[in-house]
């Protein structure tokens, strides 16, 4: 198997990710995907630790250490997230996309998802 290449990891990026790493943990309280506070003495693996999401994912041209494609999210909610680009993070033409995502953070995190319809 491959190993997959990602600059912000291993690259010429690392340096400045671990810099923005830094200021968003100092200066973010809360999840940007689901709107909870993240509390940041938790450790990976926990589901609800700290960890920075990319708003445009790398895989999708997103950069990997500028400061302002990055944010503070839970590990489950990255996860969750993947590489998919939120609603509130797309452009115009994305937004016109038929099966764009949801925005997680104005959902309600206990409800049924089969009755949901977005309010347009």
């Amino acid at each position: 198997m491959q190993k997959r290449y990602r600059p912000d990891k291993d690259g010429t990026h690392r340096a400045q990710f671990d810099k923005n790493k830094k200021i968003i943990l100092a200066t973010q309280e809360v999840c940007a995907i689901c709107g909870q506070p993240v509390d940041k003495s938790l450790k990976y693996p926990h589901p609800l630790s700290a960890t920075i999401d990319h708003i445009i994912p790398v895989d999708k041209g997103g950069h990997p250490s500028n400061i302002d494609n990055l944010q503070l999210a839970h590990f489950s909610c990255n996860r969750a997230k993947s590489d998919k680009i939120l609603m509130q993070n797309a452009s115009k033409a994305e937004k016109n996309k038929q099966n764009a995502a949801i925005n997680n953070r104005n959902l309600p995190l206990s409800m049924d998802w089969t009755k949901y319809r977005a309010e347009n």
